[in-house]
């Protein structure tokens, strides 16, 4: 999820994106899979995703912004896969602009289940998400991908998400103890470390599969920042404070790192309530249960 400080609802597309030009880009590029049936599963505020026959889905973006974002899958995803334990959708065909259409898209594999806003993770697949996190969590290469929405301190959201809380206080939608554990992120110590993140861990992102964490998608944000980004999915993800104490535990998380992670949890969640108020219920869904997370665990971690 790319946005700037003001976006207060959905971006709108860019680009229409719709099934004739998809179909148009196959025929042309990659004529061997033209003629697999395909159909919309949906679109985010990045990009718009079809499923194309049985096993493979076609990712593209919808905005200018995107476009950038999802070169980085396609140059970076499949070198990081293999050292994963979690299932990831590194590009399978890499697609370039044509039929009137100005950017690069991806063919990647289909993997089934539901998001995990919509189906949850049972509490034990908080360990494995740890896992996943210590996994990733290694140190990037000079030239990995910079991300200004995520390479910065949680200082240089300040304004930004105070004033989110602001207005979300203002409509009694603010859980108690949420603007505390702002502050103390805030103070918390600032880690110069940076090592390869997902970026945007929250629930939509997730999939899951009987109750088992199947796939980490949408790694447009993927970048070397600090390991708090990603430990914030902790609280995006898991019903149970059980479980998340659990994975700050497999993780081995320091005391600053924690207070970190609830920052941009609060960060994360503040941004899907208030935008999802406006035209994206899944989207507010997530963000109300995270800020309750957020203050249900304040000082307990």
């Amino acid at each position: 999820m790319t946005l700037g400080p003001g976006h207060l609802r959905t971006p709108e597309a860019e680009v229409d994106v719709g099934p004739g030009l998809v179909s148009r880009l196959l025929a042309a590029q990659h004529p061997d899979l033209a003629g697999l049936p395909l159909s919309p599963v949906g679109a985010g505020w990045d990009n718009a995703m079809f499923r194309l026959g049985e096993d493979l889905a076609v990712r593209l973006p919808r905005r200018a912004v995107a476009a950038e974002l999802i070169r980085h899958e396609q140059a970076w995803l499949p070198v990081l896969a293999g050292r994963l334990p979690v299932r990831v959708p590194a590009p399978l065909r890499v697609g370039r602009p044509g039929a009137g259409y100005p950017w690069s898209w991806s063919v990647v594999p289909w993997i089934g289940g539901e998001t995990a806003d919509v189906a949850l993770p049972g509490p034990d697949e908080a360990v494995g998400f740890s896992r996943f996190l210590k996994a990733l969590h290694q140190p990037a290469p000079s030239d990995a991908p910079l991300n200004p929405a995520r390479c910065v301190g949680l200082a240089e959201r300040r304004g930004m998400v105070e004033a989110r809380l602001g207005r979300l206080a203002g409509r009694g939608l603010l859980p108690e103890g949420v603007e505390a554990a702002w502050a103390a992120a805030l103070g918390a110590e600032v880690s110069g470390e940076k090592r390869w993140i997902h970026g945007d861990l929250h629930a939509r992102n997730v999939i899951v599969s009987g109750g088992r964490i199947a796939a980490v998608v949408d790694w447009g944000d993927l970048t070397a920042a600090d390991v708090a980004v990603d430990l914030a999915g902790i609280w995006l993800l898991f019903e149970t404070a059980e479980a998340r104490a659990a994975a700050l535990a497999e993780y081995g998380a320091s005391a600053a790192e924690r207070a970190r992670a609830m920052g941009w949890a609060v960060l994360m969640a503040a941004v899907h309530l208030e935008t999802g108020l406006a035209d994206h219920p899944a989207h507010a869904r997530i963000g109300a249960a995270g800020l309750a997370r957020v203050a249900e665990d304040f000082g307990a971690v």
